[in-house]
């Protein structure tokens, strides 16, 4: 009975243990499942947000598995990474392969047949199935011999190569000079015809052989006729634009005169005929230059007739647009051609005679208006290349301007040097000046210019305003100064992010106070702080991180005291790397927030004062006293009446500067050496500078007498010794 019960002792022992045993393979079993399978999961969720859908996903255990074929290697690197931030990077295995490209790529298959009085050539790259003897006895006419210079590529056969070469062959035997390129599905063939009606036949027969699957791209041309007169006539009127005649000389040309028609506003492209006996090779851009002046009256006519151009505007259009549009035209005209430009009625038209020139913020100079004449247009022009870079210059000569007109003209273009932007405009009355400035007494200065250059009596308006941003005794920097000194202070800065966060890691405190001082002078600026990153996750994630990044940026500088109204923040993640991604400090260097400067120009309108009109007229010159005066320095001032200032003074951004301010209406004396003043018509006089042209009478140097000439040599023989 003991043993019995010691049997019974040890089975259920046995039994007990058996079971534990078998629990605790279960559980192992259900816990590796359970890890295999959050694993699987997890990755493969990592590979299809990153858009790795060719990628497949494998567990044994720990270790998971990669398989699939990368489109490129590029592609299987970045596998390997956003799997790598699902689980550690240390359990994955790379067990993927990468597509070729060159055997996924096929070769272009193409084929140019040269036809001419030699014979014909073949040169290109065919399928090695396409038969070859075949092209050649199709292409071996009688006397001719046919140059084989084809390879081939054991490739398929594309779709539409077949159509495409039997086509073209087709088009050999059709052509006597001709060069035919063949491609898959398309065949362009340039080709010369005898004149133009076997040019047209020619057209017709190739359009009517081709197959309607096969691309045709036709470019026959015949010899052009001799057309005498070369005559064009653009009209434009209610209707639009149209011509009337147009030719050519080459399809260059044709091309610029239609696009400048089309400009101009015609309706319809215009056909152009192409021909020889143009009077210059630059008649396409004399033609474009009339029909954009007509364009730009919106109604008249302009024939071109070998090198005389006339140009007729009716009475609808403005004496003023009228001068403008004819003073432009000669400037743009090449110098082989004539204008003659007629306004019609324009003899009963009180046509105001006035000068106008414009100075945009950031940009050149632009004149339009009336001068006396060739020599006088020269002067003004000279001028003012001088002091300002000239944009367009439509001055049109008139005889029928007042006398020291030009004068006039040129003292309104020498106040405008008191300016930074602005325009001035000259009439026989008066002279307008108006624009900013960054002086604070660019009024006086531009008063006392006028005054020293016109003399007594001439009455003119000033219309200015002070910017203090362009005031260069403040110093202020402009927007990429601004944007330069963000970007110093960022890249010196300890600021940092937590990793995959938005979160500042550090104090920002010492940085933000560098931030206050450098943005003093530059919160009317628009700037934006773009955010970087490198190329570790996906695209969208980085997009997006680097966009927070850069908002902190913002907000910390917004909690400092910064105002940050005219600033934004954008994220760019990384697609604009400045360095490698391919190892850890390049990476270190791609995680950067950057400053951009968006527009050159402030936002803040209240940095430039509300203009203080002046009006008045110049004062006489003052003969000076003597010069035995040792109590006086420098050169002898000539005080001139000025303009009539209002009561109160202007309120002026800025330093402030002496300004007058004496009841007596005077302005600032002209720096200068006194001199008795002329007048307008005698200085006028004075900037005609007479040509003469030698002929036979002109004295010229006679020849030197011998013994010069010889001491000469002799001085040049020792100097080389």
């Amino acid at each position: 009975m003991a043993r019995r019960r010691r049997l019974s002792t040890s089975v259920a022992t046995i039994i007990v243990l058996a079971g534990a045993g078998g629990l605790s393979w279960i559980g192992a079993e259900a816990a590796t499942t359970f890890i295999e399978d959050r694993a699987a999961r997890d990755v493969t969720q990592a590979l299809r947000i990153a858009g790795h859908d060719w990628a497949q996903v494998s567990t044994d255990g720990l270790r998971v598995s990669l398989t699939g074929t990368a489109p490129s290697e590029v592609e299987r690197f970045r596998a390997m990474t956003d799997a790598g931030t699902a689980i550690d990077a240390k359990r994955i295995q790379d067990r993927m392969t990468v597509a070729s490209v060159e055997a996924m790529t096929p070769p272009d298959f193409k084929v140019e047949l040269l036809k001419g009085d030699q014979g014909l050539s073949l040169i290109g790259l065919v399928p090695a199935a396409t038969d070859r003897d075949a092209i050649l006895r199709d292409l071996r006419p009688a006397g001719q011999p046919v140059t084989d210079l084809l390879e081939a590529a054991d490739h398929p056969v594309p779709d539409g190569w077949t159509d495409a070469l039997g086509f073209g062959l087709k088009a050999v035997q059709m052509t006597t000079q001709a060069k035919i390129s063949i491609a898959p599905g398309r065949v362009h063939i340039a080709a010369l015809a005898t004149d133009r009606q076997d040019q047209g036949r020619l057209e017709q027969a190739l359009r009517q052989a081709a197959p309607p699957q096969v691309v045709l791209d036709l470019q026959i041309t015949a010899p052009r006729p001799v057309i005498a007169p070369f005559t064009l006539r653009f009209v434009m009127d209610d209707d639009g634009g149209r011509f009337d005649a147009c030719v050519a000389s080459d399809d260059a040309g044709r091309d610029l005169i239609v696009q400048a028609a089309q400009s101009a506003g015609a309706r319809t492209v215009p056909t152009c005929t192409l021909g020889l006996g143009a009077p210059s090779g630059d008649w396409a851009e004399a033609a474009a230059a009339a029909i954009a002046a007509v364009g730009q009256l919106g109604q008249g006519q302009v024939t071109l007739s070998d090198a005389d151009v006339a140009l007729v505007v009716p009475a609808t259009v403005t004496r003023e647009r009228f001068d403008q549009a004819v003073g432009q035209l000669e400037q743009a005209l090449p110098a082989t051609y004539r204008l003659q430009a007629q306004h019609e009625q324009a003899q009963v038209q009180a046509a105001p005679i006035e000068f106008q020139a414009t100075l945009p913020p950031s940009g050149s100079l632009s004149m339009r208006g009336r001068i006396a004449d060739a020599q006088m247009q020269q002067a003004v022009d000279s001028f003012a290349r001088s002091r300002f870079d000239v944009a367009q210059s439509g001055l049109r000569t008139d005889p029928s301007v007042p006398g020291g007109w030009t004068v006039r003209v040129i003292a309104g273009l020498e106040a405008m040097g008191a300016l930074q932007a602005g325009q001035v405009r000259v009439t026989p009355d008066m002279i307008e000046l108006t624009g900013v400035s960054g002086d604070p007494q660019a009024s006086d200065r531009a008063a006392a210019m006028l005054s020293d250059r016109l003399g007594a009596g001439a009455r003119y308006r000033l219309s200015i305003s002070y910017d203090r941003r362009m005031d260069e005794a403040l110093g202020l920097p402009d927007g990429e100064e601004c944007v330069a000194r963000l970007n110093i202070i960022m890249s010196e800065s300890e600021i940092g992010f937590e990793p995959s966060r938005s979160s500042i890691a550090g104090d920002p405190g010492p940085t933000m106070e560098r931030f206050v001082r450098a943005m003093a002078d530059c919160g009317d600026f628009q700037i934006e702080a773009g955010g970087h990153t490198d190329s570790q996750g996906s695209e969208g994630f980085n997009a997006e991180l680097s966009r927070s990044r850069a908002q902190a940026i913002v907000s910390a500088m917004a909690d400092a005291g910064i105002s940050v109204a005219n600033m934004s923040a954008r994220g760019y993640g990384e697609s604009r790397p400045v360095a490698t991604n391919q190892t850890e400090a390049g990476r270190e260097i791609n995680r950067r927030i950057e400053f951009r400067l968006l527009s050159p120009h402030p936002l803040d309108a209240d940095s430039i004062a509300a203009p203080v009109t002046i009006a008045g007229v110049t004062g006489a010159a003052v003969v000076p006293p003597p010069a035995t005066d040792v109590a006086q320095q420098g050169p002898q001032l000539p005080p001139v009446q000025g303009p009539q200032l209002p009561d109160r003074a202007a309120q002026m951004q800025g330093p402030q500067l002496p300004h007058s301010r004496d009841t007596s209406g005077m302005v600032p004396m002209t720096v200068g050496v006194a001199e008795q003043f002329q007048t307008l018509d005698e200085r006028e006089e004075n900037l005609r500078v007479p040509v003469l042209t030698p002929d036979d009478d002109t004295p010229r140097p006679g020849p030197r007498p011998n013994s010069v000439a010889q001491q000469a040599g002799a001085q040049d023989e020792a100097t080389t010794e």
